[in-house]
């Protein structure tokens, strides 16, 4: 079997670049081992958009994404004193855009959002993007007027349930996507080679003037094939071969032969243009508005979660202050009277109601510290990435602000533009919104693909044939060139052409599966509609429920706090009667201990007064806007600027 020398150089360029794509390979895995090892400290803020490059054979190498960083914010370090960690609510709220493990979640959706777009522009159907709210931090529970939570939680796409009306709420969203296929954008060659021996055993010598007919066939074949959006394809295809045999009948001995053929195929019905052939990528770059919406509600949810989590340390802090004080005051009191039993000026009941009231307030003091001591870890859990350190994780929580009081009635802001501030902010309506225009997109390309396919073929070729004359073959003349390149020039010199141009049309009878899929999208579109409608209700129940919580815990502080006031002035009263020998002592404990449950329902009325102020915040949708918070912040997980 002999092979032409071409044939031979193209075998050797194919394994050239199979060496240098295993050596790429080999490279890449290096390098992604190395990230692996140095990945304990990585930058806070990674870049996880895909790495770009120049370098051709870059699309055929992995990249990798480095390791998470699990190192806690260096801010931290600069809020511990004296062996405490002091945190003001904005303190809390800056360690949370940092370090916060559901944002850091959520944070890789927004790159997850960019490779569908990178897929769709090479006509790849969209994956779908997160449009849930991830909820793994404990504590602080967030939702509205008949909700548990907003978001759809973890893992919600738009491409399955949980997603922008993607299977939930009693929504379908089955043919989002649907028309004609899209073909590949990119380009795409296609190269075989090879070489074969063939020996076919003969019944006589008069065909071919041999017993045993021996080819010894060498060719190689490369093609180009690229699409484009307006449903055109084009393809070029390049074919030669080198024969020899050991048949005196044949006139050429080796026989060169060469071909190419450019084709062209056109939709004209279904399938054209560029609605159809983009839709892909209209619906990812859709999707990816949605997935930076979704994150915005992430932070939003995560916010609201922290500013809860806030105010239930500052109340189970002051909860603690005023059973310490409570137990303080109990125990001095069982001394003074066991002072005034060793004077025989009061009975041993006295004492005994002394010692059960102060056995009664350890065990609340016990329980408010241990109530404490869980808020603390709340707190550390959900401002850090880590709590690995034992130092950290039994350091104890200061907060730093105070609970403020409540704001006059006519001072809030008027229902209406509550409303108005809701509708325009609140993340849920933007996803609907952008979700309607993806299922509008969805809806014309079924449309399209109602119609027949008729489609524009043709193609325009020529071919070549060369070589020397078969020494075993007598009185054989030809008028071919001899080498190669004759062949060559021959098919590209349009001396043997080859073209073609047709229609070609395709009509399914009755049409059933395209005409139940673009009835169906008109039906998910119709749906779609009405549950933004009533989105924008329960946006508005949700706002009216948060200003009549706020004003009704605005009365209820208002309430705790002149019965605390009265409970003070009885204290006091009974405190002094007792000093001038016209009281008990058990009186006195009654009053304090009356004093005492005021003033945990004063601090239970300020705390669910603040809460319900931080639930108006996100039923508006402004907790960033009146915490101050940067978006940019939150996707790149560093804070830009600390408080002081």
């Amino acid at each position: 079997m002999s092979l032409h020398p071409r044939n031979g150089r193209v075998i050797a360029a194919i394994v050239s670049i199979e060496f240098i794509l295993c050596f790429c390979s080999l490279a890449q895995d290096q390098t992604a081992s190395s990230t692996q090892t140095s990945g304990t400290q990585p930058d806070a803020a990674v870049n996880f958009e895909m790495p770009k490059s120049h370098n051709p054979l870059n699309a055929y190498t992995p990249d990798s994404v480095p390791e998470p960083a699990l190192s806690n914010s260096p801010h931290l370090e600069q809020l511990v004193r004296d062996g405490k960690l002091y945190l003001s609510l904005k303190d809390a709220i800056d360690l949370a855009l940092e370090d916060n493990l559901d944002l850091a979640i959520a944070r890789y959706n927004l790159p997850i959002a960019n490779t569908d777009i990178l897929r769709t522009k090479a006509g790849g159907f969209f994956r779908g993007v997160n449009t849930g709210v991830v909820q793994g931090t404990p504590g602080g529970g967030v939702g509205g007027f008949g909700t548990g939570a907003p978001g759809a939680g973890a893992g919600g796409t738009t491409g399955g349930a949980g997603g922008a009306g993607a299977g939930a709420s009693g929504l379908v969203q089955s043919t989002l996507g649907a028309g004609t296929a899209v073909s590949s954008y990119d380009p795409a060659i296609l190269t075989s080679i090879g070489a074969e021996h063939q020996t076919t055993p003969l019944a006589n010598l008069q065909i071919y003037g041999v017993p045993s007919l021996q080819l010894n066939t060498g060719s190689s074949t490369i093609e180009f094939q690229q699409a484009f959006p307006t449903g055109t394809s084009v393809s070029f295809q390049f074919n030669n071969n080198r024969q020899t045999n050991n048949s005196p009948f044949f006139f050429l001995s080796p026989s060169n032969n060469s071909m190419f053929r450019f084709s062209f195929q056109q939709q004209l019905l279904a399938g054209f243009g560029f609605g159809p052939n983009l839709r892909y990528l209209r619906i990812a770059r859709n999707n990816k508005r949605i997935s930076d919406i979704a994150f915005k509600d992430q932070v939003i949810a995560t916010v609201t979660q922290i500013e809860n989590i806030y105010w239930d340390l500052v109340s189970a802090y002051e909860q603690t202050r005023v059973n310490e004080q409570s137990f303080a005051f109990a125990q001095q009191t069982l001394e003074n009277t066991k002072k005034q039993l060793q004077l025989e000026s009061v009975p041993t009941m006295e004492v005994m109601r002394a010692e059960a009231e102060v056995s009664k307030r350890a065990q609340e003091l016990t329980v408010a510290r241990t109530n404490l001591q869980l808020q603390e870890t709340l707190m550390k859990n959900a401002v850090t990435k880590s709590l690995d350190d034992p130092v950290l994780e039994s350091m104890p929580v200061v907060p730093t602000d105070e609970q403020t009081q409540p704001a006059p009635i006519e001072a809030m802001k008027p229902i209406a533009g509550l409303i108005a501030d809701a509708q325009h902010n609140r993340p849920e309506l933007a996803e609907s919104d952008i979700d309607l225009v993806n299922r509008q997109i969805s809806r014309r390309a079924a449309r399209n693909a109602l119609l027949p396919s008729l489609s524009l073929v043709g193609f325009y070729g020529g071919s070549g044939l060369a070589g020397p004359l078969n020494p075993l073959c007598q009185d054989c003349t030809s008028s071919v060139p001899v080498d190669f390149s004759g062949a060559l020039r021959n098919a590209f010199n349009n001396s043997s052409p080859d073209y073609y141009i047709g229609l070609n049309l395709s009509i399914p009878i009755r049409n059933r599966v395209a005409k139940a899929d673009q009835y169906r999208s008109e039906l998910e579109y119709r749906q779609s509609e009405l549950r933004l409608e009533q989105l924008k209700k329960q946006v508005r129940i949700e706002v009216r429920n948060a200003q009549y919580a706020l004003d009704q815990t605005g009365a209820r502080v208002e309430a705790a706090r002149k019965a605390r006031d009265l409970a003070q002035r009885t204290f006091d009263i009974t405190k002094k009667e007792q000093e001038l020998g016209a009281g008990s002592s058990y009186q006195t404990l009654s009053a304090q201990r009356d004093l005492a449950l005021a003033e945990l329902d004063l601090v239970g009325a300020m705390t669910t007064y603040q809460k319900a102020k931080v639930e108006l915040d996100r039923a508006t949708g402004t907790t960033l806007e009146h915490n101050g918070i940067l978006i940019q912040d939150a996707i790149s997980g560093v804070v830009s600027h600390h408080t002081p």
